[in-house]
């Protein structure tokens, strides 16, 4: 399973990109910031040059992505992820995707050019790395820092839906498939 652009969304389940947003260079400490709206009108006042509008998981969100804004007037404050390892030279690039995936679902081996954050709205996941794995299930974020080869599960026993920011170096790709590092199952047991 790999992401792709929401665009080509044929069925429910899969990883799909539904926003990308050029940042530029960013301050020292970087969160990642989800509001939750009830229309796209009350969303459309909070916006700033680190936010994009999005919807996913049936909801209307504001990701907003630099320093800790103020809590929304509008809309629901639903998590803060952070602070995302940055480099202060590097220029930015932000890629959100949706996730919806069935126990069982497994990510081909890949890193990114910069941190990735995942925020789990129901089920499980769980992250192996060359240094072990990390569970992620509501109420329990994840920050992978950038160049860390991983392999991503969908565990548990209901469907995981979540999002996710890779927050990538403008110049790199987002995503690269990797062959020179092999998960060890570590995922593939009880969670």
């Amino acid at each position: 399973m790999s992401c792709k652009p929401a665009a080509e969304r044929t069925q429910t389940e899969g990883c799909w990109i539904v926003a990308d947003k050029a940042l530029g260079k960013l301050p020292a400490e970087v969160f990642w910031t989800l509001d939750v709206y009830p229309t796209r009108e009350s969303v459309a006042k909070a916006g700033t040059n680190h936010a994009a509008v999005v919807e996913a998981l049936g909801k209307i969100w504001l990701f907003t992505v630099g320093e800790k804004p103020a809590p929304p007037s509008q809309g629901g404050r639903v998590t803060q992820i952070g602070p995302l390892p940055v480099k202060s030279d590097e220029v930015y690039t932000a890629q959100f995707m949706e996730g919806i995936l069935e126990p069982g679902s497994v990510s081909r081996t890949h890193v990114h050019s910069g941190p990735e954050a995942f925020y789990t709205e129901t089920g499980e996941s769980c992250l192996e790395t060359p240094d072990g794995k990390q569970v992620g299930r509501k109420g329990t974020d994840l920050i992978i820092p950038e160049g860390v080869p991983m392999e991503l599960s969908a565990t548990g026993s209901e469907t995981r839906r979540g999002l996710i920011l890779v927050l990538h170096s403008s110049a790199k790709p987002a995503t690269t498939v990797v062959a020179h590092w092999k998960s060890k199952g570590l995922c593939l047991g009880p969670q």
